[in-house]
């Protein structure tokens, strides 16, 4: 028998820059970090939430290049380059975005914890530029779980802000929306 330890390797970072919230991040990190944990646990932005770790909740959801993703599902060097978009890149200093302010003006919450992802995704749905009524807001939000049941407020909030004439930023395309696809 031997008697020295086995030898146990560092894991090997890579470079991975990001742009998180309009700020440019140079980092290094492991093969197996989730965007998700990066997020949270790197860069401390603790508003987007780790619900279920496994994509079935949107609690994590955020925008990457102005698309809703999980980000527990994705590596974070899978996005090297990628502008991120998470709650905390929402409001204006002071000034709320209107999504947030919908959210408020219809009671779209109880406790809050599945607020940032539903907000995250509810502006990826408009950048989509394809949703036109109540039906589609639910359908493209149904990867968005809110245990206490705001689903009527969320969506009146959704409806809300598309009426108010705050569409998708000017830099967004449009996708095709295929009804049963929920891409958050």
């Amino acid at each position: 028998m031997s008697d020295s330890a086995p030898v146990v390797r560092a894991p090997h970072a890579y470079p991975v820059t990001l742009s998180i919230n309009g700020v440019a991040h140079a980092l290094h990190v492991e093969s197996t970090v989730s965007l998700l944990d990066l997020l949270r646990e790197r860069l401390q932005l603790t508003g987007t939430k780790k619900g279920c770790d496994h994509g079935q909740c949107g609690a994590c959801t955020v925008l990457v290049d102005g698309r809703r993703i999980n980000s527990c599902l994705t590596l974070a060097v899978m996005q090297d380059g990628a502008e991120v978009q998470t709650i905390e890149g929402f409001a204006d200093g002071e000034v709320l975005h209107p999504l947030q302010q919908a959210f408020m003006a219809c009671d779209a919450l109880q406790c809050g914890y599945c607020t940032p992802g539903q907000i995250c995704s509810a502006q990826g749905l408009i950048n989509e530029g394809k949703v036109c009524n109540r039906d589609q807001v639910r359908e493209l939000m149904s990867g968005n779980l809110c245990r206490c049941g705001a689903y009527p407020q969320i969506t009146d909030a959704v409806m809300s802000v598309l009426a108010s004439g705050h569409p998708a930023p000017p830099d967004a395309e449009p996708a095709d929306w295929v009804p049963g696809t929920v891409p958050a």
